[in-house]
């Protein structure tokens, strides 16, 4: 219902202009600003102008909301109604996926109260470290609006609301209304076992769910296709740090030889659960695209060796007890909790899964589901002892995924201590590291060739110090119904597929762009 700027297209690594309609970097030989120009015509549902001044509450939310983003730019500001002008203060080659593809706009008409109350403390010198800002923060995470105001081809009716399920209707004032061929999309809210057997009633056309071996198996056997794109991601053990023995470096190189990643990606998800090979904290896939071939040879791939991982233990001083559980040279027993997502059957069976093989090996893991929506409260209050979230992002710059692995369930995120691994570190292979700072210099500047020793550096740090577990790499094991309600299903093998479910939605661009149409 959010249109982003623009579109992008994995396999071509090109943008496609949405909300936008051109944008440049100026000046070009040493950009400073990030220049945007918006599509004139576009009105939201309500009907009020898409403007300039939509984008900037938008970004002006986003600082509140501490988005990274804010790392590259300290100003966004309107140049008329349909220009707007990111100001560079971090210039970084990140800043147009940021802004053109991450964010989508909100509407000032919703937003654009706490949008100018942040701008105001702004002009007062006040900072988001700042009482005044923190109190503002915690006023609008509290703001509930009355509903949606959409820019995109559909509108919720909040008449059509319910528990089970969300109608969004045509939006009449959407701008590009002949590339529409659906007046009514039906969203279908549940995890894997509600929508199991709707999907294999032939009830719903496509889904995203994790589904185990055995039910896409069925859906195959009942005509269903399954279209498997790559995400990119998946799911990791995180580790609180504040609890010892886990903060021990050797104690996560021990667990990640301990668990057989390919075993445990197999058991989840099928041939959509690859294990992770080269531990470098972003996708394998991209790996190649920005660490040397001789770079790579350093990554230890932490191959399934349960008697390295012993080897490590008793290096330190650890020992079993008589059941055969480790206990830390402090004299306590190595036991622990695992929470998961309840709803979501392939992170449940991963952690079923590493809990199994973990207690084999002597560390003792009992798992716990907590409801989905809770379990990233926990995770960013330190309100665990292990948990599993997923590492990696859906974007081509390991930036991204790095942010997601390190920030976003840890303290420099500035919501609460989170896993509490501490951001400057020692390590043996590329000596200090100031893994923040790293983060945002691995985006710095426009010089790719830089950027790819400070992605370097990181791997072969987050490789030795494993702050997190990487489980599996997912790719989507989609069930897509063709000729009920919905034909124009691409082929296999259609470079829309190189695309994300998630981040770079391929259903919502062939949606838009009317490649999708209702079956006769």
């Amino acid at each position: 219902m959010h249109q982003p700027l623009a579109f992008y297209y994995w396999a071509t690594g090109k943008y496609e202009p949405v909300l936008a309609t051109s944008w440049r970097l100026e000046p070009a030989n040493n950009p400073e600003w990030f220049i945007v120009n918006l599509r004139k015509g576009v009105k939201w549902s309500n009907g009020q102008e898409f403007t300039s001044k939509d984008v900037v509450a938008t970004y002006y939310i986003g600082y509140l909301m501490n988005w990274p983003i804010w790392r590259y730019i300290d100003k966004v500001e309107a140049s008329g109604k349909y220009t707007i002008k990111f100001h560079m203060n971090n210039p970084s080659s990140v800043v147009p996926r940021y802004i053109l593809r991450t964010y989508p706009i909100r509407d000032y008409s919703t937003y654009g109260t706490y949008a100018d109350k942040v701008m105001a403390l702004l002009a007062q010198g006040k900072t988001r470290d700042s009482d005044e800002m923190k109190k503002l923060r915690a006023e609008f995470e509290q703001f509930r609006p009355n509903g949606i105001v959409s820019s995109g081809p559909f509108v919720l009716n909040v008449n059509n609301l319910t528990e089970a399920e969300i109608v969004l209707e045509r939006n009449p004032y959407y701008w590009n209304q002949e590339a529409i061929s659906f007046d009514k999309v039906r969203l279908v809210n549940g995890e894997t076992p509600t929508v199991t057997p709707m999907v294999l009633a032939k009830n719903v056309d496509y889904a995203t769910h994790g589904f185990p071996p055995a039910t896409e198996k069925q859906f195959i056997e009942s005509g269903i296709r399954i279209i498997r794109p790559p995400i990119y991601s998946g799911p990791a053990i995180f580790v609180n740090h504040n609890i010892y023995p886990l903060n021990r470096v050797e104690v996560r190189q021990a667990m990640a030889y301990a668990i057989n990643r390919d075993e445990n990606g197999f058991v989840s998800l099928g041939k959509s659960g690859v294990g992770v090979k080269l531990m470098a904290g972003f996708s394998d896939n991209l790996v190649p695209l920005w660490i040397s071939a001789g770079d790579q040879k350093k990554l230890n791939k932490y191959e399934y060796n349960p008697k390295k991982a012993e080897e490590i233990l008793l290096s330190i001083g650890f020992k079993r007890d008589k059941d055969g559980v480790w206990i830390d040279d402090k004299g306590k027993r190595m036991e622990y909790e695992l929470i998961v997502p309840a709803e979501y059957a392939d992170w449940s069976a991963a952690a079923e899964n590493a809990a199994s093989q973990l207690t084999k090996f002597g560390i003792k893991v009992t798992v716990r589901g907590v409801t989905y929506a809770q379990v990233p409260q926990e995770a960013e209050q330190g309100r665990f002892q292990l948990l599993i979230q997923a590492w990696g992002a859906a974007h081509p710059h390991p930036h991204f995924s790095f942010y997601q692995d390190l920030v976003r369930f840890n303290y420099p995120l500035g919501v609460g201590p989170g896993m509490n691994f501490q951001m400057k570190q020692k390590t043996k292979v590329v000596g200090e590291v100031d893994l923040d700072k790293l983060i945002t210099d691995s985006a710095v500047g426009f010089d790719t060739k830089l950027q790819k020793n400070y992605v370097t550096k990181l791997a072969l740090a987050f490789n030795e110090l494993l702050p997190i577990i990487p489980l599996w790499e997912r790719y989507g094991n989609n069930p897509a119904l063709e000729g009920v309600r919905v034909t124009g299903w691409p082929p296999e093998g259609d470079p829309i597929y190189k695309n994300s479910p998630y981040s770079d939605n391929f259903v919502i661009i062939m949606l838009t762009k009317g490649i999708l149409k209702p079956a006769k």
